[in-house]
């Protein structure tokens, strides 16, 4: 299995690159404080609430992405360990510079990354940004967006919770019109109706977790009908108790209903994750198949934002894998 795994062309497409730093470039800088092995990489550690996680994760990241070169040193690791595992596309978001949040140009990290892209590693940058952004001076900076060609789309994310506020939908319209890709995050902390909510105000085809949408078989229906992803981390999913265990994780449900589904790792420097650790988990705790796993990464490459010849040609080498793999 784990040679199959490997063997896959896959994808990753929910990966915020803040929640992606290399925990091992945290310890080699600041081994006192950040000591090899951390309780919360513990397999069965759980994250009790999302304000919890929220304080990991920026106390470990935060300290790091203070300028475009710690970003760039960040993203080439995170790449090479891609690279690694034979996942040749990747969308990942950075968080929108807020005051006194990170205080790097917007402009400077997209640099930093797409620098940092390895050949043969397809990357699509991401803007991300809490439902609560568009204020002050950051309402200008959404405003532009649509102007950033080296910007592949945006991400609403954040606290769930957090009710989403008049403005998106037109935002999202626009940058839509301007060919950009919107995503929303829903469907994980609060339940089936924000994913409707993605889906019918925000026209959101891309939606990041959306698994609580199997809690109504009507809004699984219209995710089916438009055509919607659900771009899904199930690790996270896990440790964030959002699912009680992967053996339990709604995906199967979710792919058995037709809703196309993807596999992500979110946020590994607090899961200590990795794609292939993803697909892994599914077949020995899920008892997922060769054809399933397959299935998933053939999911990710029909909505890459790759040429079409590039799409025929990784879904081509996966069909002919599953082929092998049932032969055997």
């Amino acid at each position: 299995m784990d040679a199959f795994i490997q063997s896959l062309p896959k994808t990753e497409t929910h990966l915020h690159i803040e929640g992606a730093l290399p925990y091992e470039l945290l310890h080699a800088w600041k081994p006192a404080a950040y000591p090899l092995n951390p309780s919360f990489h513990a397999l069965d550690f759980r994250f009790q609430t999302f304000s919890r996680f929220d304080e990991v994760l920026l106390g470990h990241a935060l300290p790091w992405f203070v300028s475009a070169e710690r970003y760039h040193e960040a993203a080439k690791a995170i790449f090479a360990k891609h690279v690694a595992q034979n996942v040749r596309y990747v969308e990942v978001s950075f968080h929108l510079p807020v005051s006194g949040f990170i205080a790097v140009p917007a402009r400077e990290i997209m640099a930093a990354i797409r620098t940092a892209a390895p050949v043969g590693l397809e990357v699509r940058i991401f803007a991300g940004m809490l439902r609560t952004d568009y204020t002050g001076p950051m309402k200008a900076v959404i405003d532009d967006l649509e102007n950033w060609d080296e910007l592949a789309g945006v991400d609403l994310h954040g606290h769930e919770l957090v009710p989403t506020e008049p403005w998106t939908a037109g935002v999202w319209a626009r940058l839509r019109a301007a060919g950009k890709i919107t995503k929303v995050h829903a469907g994980e902390f609060d339940g089936a109706h924000r994913v409707r909510e993605a889906i019918e105000r925000l026209g959101a085809t891309r939606v990041q977790h959306g698994v609580r949408a199997i809690e109504d078989t009507e809004v699984v229906a219209l995710a089916v009908s438009r055509h919607v992803t659900f771009d899904v981390c199930p690790i996270s999913n896990v440790r964030l108790m959002v699912a009680p265990s992967l053996a339990a994780h709604p995906l199967r449900a979710l792919m058995k209903a037709r809703v196309r589904c993807t596999i992500s790792t979110d946020d590994p420097l607090v899961f200590a994750n990795t794609v292939n650790d993803e697909y892994l988990a599914l077949a020995t705790a899920a008892g997922f198949t060769r054809t399933e796993l397959a299935q998933l990464a053939r999911n990710g490459w029909e909505v890459a934002d790759v040429p079409p010849a590039v799409r025929a040609r990784m879904i081509a080498e996966i069909d002919r894998l599953g082929r092998e793999s049932a032969r055997g």
